[in-house]
This record gives C-alpha cells, structure tokens and sequence, in this order.
C-alpha cells in the first residue's frame, strides 16, 4: 500500500453486527419505548440551515459515508476505529453505506484526506447517494469549510457525531447542560459568516474594489453578537452546572458520614455497565444495545456477602478520543468516579479489542484523578465470548472477574472481590447492647465488620469492627 493510496474498506467485507442482546422487557421499558419513538426518520433532506442566532448546524444524520486516515498502528487498528465510528453513526440514527480509509503519515491540514482524494470521495458519495460525510477525528473549521465546498455533502467528523448522541440521550436537568456546554464549546470556533451577504468594512482607499464612499458597511457584527451571545450563555451553564454540583455533593457527604462505602461503574461504552447494576441492585435503568445509552448518573444499594452495605453507581461510558468538551462539560459527573472507594471496570469481553478499550479507560481515568483508586476488572457478557479470549484477557488482566450481567454467571465472584477492595473500619469495640437497643446492632451489621456475637440474657455481647460513629454510639455499652 502506497503512502498516498486512498483504501476502500467495504464494511460489509468484515463483521460489523453487535451481538442480539435482548434486553430485560421490564428493565427501562418505557425509557427505552420513548427513545425508540424519537428516532429520526430516514428520506428528509439535511441542510445547512441557520437556526436562530446561533448558527449551528444541526445533525440529522441519513445517510452517510464514512472516512478514517490510518496514520499510524496497525490496520486492525484502523479497521476498529472506523468500526466503532460505525456505530456511533447508527445510534445516532444513521444508515452507513461505506467505509474509506486512507493511509497517510498524517491528515490533511486542508483538507484532512489530501486534496487529490477528495474528488474520489464526492464521485464516491455521488455514486452511493450519500448526503453526509463522517471523518474519523476531530475537524479543524477549515478543514470542515474545505471538504464541504468540495464534496458538495454535510461534513461532521467524530466530536460533533458524538455530541449529537448525547444531545439525543440526555434527560436530567443536569445532563442537557452538560451537553449543551459541550455543544457551544465545540462550536464557537466553527462559527461562519454569510460571505458577501452580510456588509463588510471597506477599507483602504474610497475608490478601491470595496466600493468606496456610500458603500463602506459596519463590518460582520451579527457573527460577533453570536459569539458574545455563545459565550455568555457558556457562563450561565457553567454557574447552573456548579449549582448542582451542590446537591451532588450533599447527597455523596451524607453517604460519608454515614460510613457508606461507593463503589462507581466505569467502562467502556456499550460493555454492559447498565445491566450489571441492574443485576447486582435491581436498579431498573435502562438498557439498550447502542453507544451512549446511558449518560446521567445513577447510585443504588448494594450489599457484599457478608452483609456490609455499599452505594453502587453507574456513570457515562468512554470511548476512543473522547472529545475534550465532553470531558469538561462532564466533570461534575466524572467526580463520581474520583470520589468513588473502588471502581469496578466492565470490559466487553466479547469485543474484538478488549485490550484497547481497557487502555482508553484507564488513560480517561487517569486524567480525571482517579487512576489511583482500586479497581476490580468485571469481564462481561461471558455468555457470548470466545472462552480462550476470556482466559487470556485474565492472565493479562490482575484483579479481574468474569461475568454475565445477562445470566448472572460470575456475581458472586465480582461481589466478593468488591468485598475485597473495599475499606473496612478501624475501630475495634467490645460491647453488651440491651436488646431493646436492636436498631444498634443492625447497624453495626450493615455497616461494620462483625468478629464475635453471642446472645446473652443481659443482651447481645459482640466484637467488631466499627466507623467512628457507631463506636460513639457503642461507648455507652463498652464492655
């Protein structure tokens, strides 16, 4: 393969099918019911279109052709990416007709693809009647202006295909700010003009090309109020989003203070995040097999096998070069996670690169700060992986569980090893409770470390393992 070759990959050459899962009807049905019924509908036209004062454009996504440059790695590597890319273009509601990769020491800074490849990419979207084109990373806005003015087609590339998924996804009050924060970040720079359409300063002498005198206008000032306008909005989300950070805040310190351990579900997205809460908690979230499904937080109980209680929550899932807009804009959320005991990282092990979504997780963790915390390794949908691939991915793996959130194979083991992992209380206390005191020593069962309990006629006589509260409260009956 030469170095300035434009490869094309027919997706249909290689397996790009997800696994049928069928998800719990019970579990997130009318969640999932409401998101089936926005899905776009296929045959509108897709326009570039100024809307409102923010010009924008808005994704509505038909159908697309897909473009990657393969720079460097291997081609399997090339090949994941795009397929990935794949099925961001789907959830987001889009009918992928072809795949083109291109090998280049680096993209294009014109044109991302080399400006002699481009008129095989238009003869391509022509031939396919594609009306938009996806590039596999992130667009500078004259790269994105270049290729629109030579492929005729809407260009998004990877950042704006993945903002538009969460725009779709989104559903608290705190989740939209997000994405919009994200949104506007992502677009400022990418603001245009209307050319000659709107009036610009002369310049120079009166009589020159601009016209002179009569004809000199105040210059582009709608695109600046846009600006000013985008970045003061930005402002308000930021003061909205640290508003309710508070709350967050509240509700995770309420938890310390009561010695309740967190344990927060991280991973790739799509690896199965959402069924394994559903199965250890009964949360009822919900479940779908697409990208992104879930981004809004959510905590629930949950108890190891020897009684003591524990928050589990589940957050956003990663993906490769997550954008940097989507990282701020969720901070709040990712704080989760840093703040988190122990992290339990789903991994699908049915995936055909488990070991590069492990990788892009822990660098996204690391990043955050909380490369730190204790992690146990959950191997999920073990039901549909190849078992070598799963005994290997344990030899490469430490600290690391097989699971089925579907069959609930393997729960017992990820639960005993959160068990593990979890820290336990520092405070040894002796003490005989009256039995009218019962609400005592449930709590010490559901909350400490229980060594020694015999039931006496004076009352309970124990010795265990207790947080600084409850050996306050056990003071009284020291023994």
């Amino acid at each position: 393969m030469t170095e300035e070759t434009l490869t094309e990959i027919r997706l249909h050459s290689f397996d790009l099918s997800i696994p049928d899962e069928t998800p719990d009807p019970a579990v997130g049905e009318l969640d999932l019911e409401d998101r089936q019924a926005l899905r776009r509908v296929a045959g509108f036209s897709t326009q570039l279109a100024d809307i409102s004062e923010v010009e924008y454009r808005q994704l509505q996504l038909e159908r697309v052709v897909l473009v990657g440059v393969w720079a460097d790695g291997s081609i399997e590597d090339a090949e994941n990416s795009l397929l990935e890319l794949k099925l961001l273009a789907e959830t987001a509601g889009a009918q992928v007709l072809e795949g083109l990769i291109q090998r280049r020491s680096r993209p294009d800074q014109a044109t991302y693809i080399g400006r002699g490849k481009v008129d095989e990419l238009r003869a391509n979207v022509l031939a396919t009647g594609a009306d938009t084109v996806i590039c596999d990373g992130e667009l500078s806005p004259a790269q994105l202006r270049n290729l629109e003015e030579r492929v005729k087609v809407k260009v998004i590339d990877r950042t704006a295909l993945i903002l538009d998924i969460f725009a779709q996804h989104a559903k608290s009050k705190e989740g939209k700010a997000q994405v919009e924060l994200a949104q506007l970040s992502y677009f400022l720079p990418r603001l245009r003009g209307w050319g000659g359409q709107l009036s610009r300063q002369a310049g120079g002498r009166a009589g020159g090309a601009t016209g002179g005198v009569g004809l000199r206008g105040p210059g582009e000032t709608k695109l600046e109020i846009d600006r000013r306008r985008i970045r003061t909005r930005m402002a308000r989300l930021r003061r909205d989003i640290a508003a309710m950070r508070v709350n967050r805040d509240t509700k995770r310190h309420r938890r310390r203070r009561n010695a309740v351990p967190s344990v927060a579900i991280a991973g790739y997205t799509n690896a199965g995040k959402s069924s394994l809460l559903n199965r250890l908690t009964g949360a009822g979230v919900l479940v779908e097999d697409a990208l992104f499904a879930t981004l809004d937080p959510t905590t629930r109980r949950a108890a190891t096998p020897d009684g003591r209680v524990f928050t589990l929550t589940d957050t956003v899932g990663f993906v490769r070069h997550l954008p940097h807009e989507l990282v701020e804009a969720f901070r709040s959320t990712l704080e989760e996670v840093t703040e988190a005991d122990v992290v339990v990282h789903v991994v699908d092990g049915a995936h055909a690169d488990p070991m590069g979504q492990i990788t892009t997780v822990r660098k996204v963790l690391a990043d955050a700060g909380a490369g730190d915390i204790p992690e146990v390794v959950a191997i999920n949908k073990a039901d549909m992986a190849d078992p070598v691939e799963l005994a290997r991915l344990q030899t490469l793996v430490p600290k690391s569980v097989v699971v089925s959130a579907r069959t609930g194979a393997g729960i017992t083991d990820l639960l005993e090893a959160i068990a593990a992992e979890l820290p336990r209380p520092t405070t040894e206390v002796a003490a005989l409770v009256p039995y009218a005191r019962h609400d005592i020593v449930a709590k010490v069962h559901e909350h400490g470390e229980m060594l020694e309990i015999e039931h006496t006629a004076e009352g309970t006589r124990l010795r265990a393992r207790v947080g600084p509260g409850l050996a306050a409260a056990l003071a009284e009956f020291a023994v």
